[in-house]
């Protein structure tokens, strides 16, 4: 009974996030785990201290 549980448990953490994948992609974001979401005041300025990771234009750090 508790295999089943926690199966059932996994089976929603798993679909919750791709369900936030999906929509997150079908609204054109291209990186979904960036934590500015190119808001960064970098991406803003067009400073090099930005990950790059969205394409906003600032170059990634090395």
């Amino acid at each position: 009974m508790t295999d089943i549980i926690i199966i059932a448990v996994i089976a929603v953490i798993v679909g919750l996030a791709a369900g936030y994948v999906y929509k997150a992609k079908k609204s054109g974001k291209k990186c979904i785990g960036c934590p500015d979401a190119c808001n960064c005041s970098a991406a803003q300025k067009g400073g090099a201290s930005c990950g790059g990771c969205c394409g906003c234009g600032a170059a990634p750090k090395e």
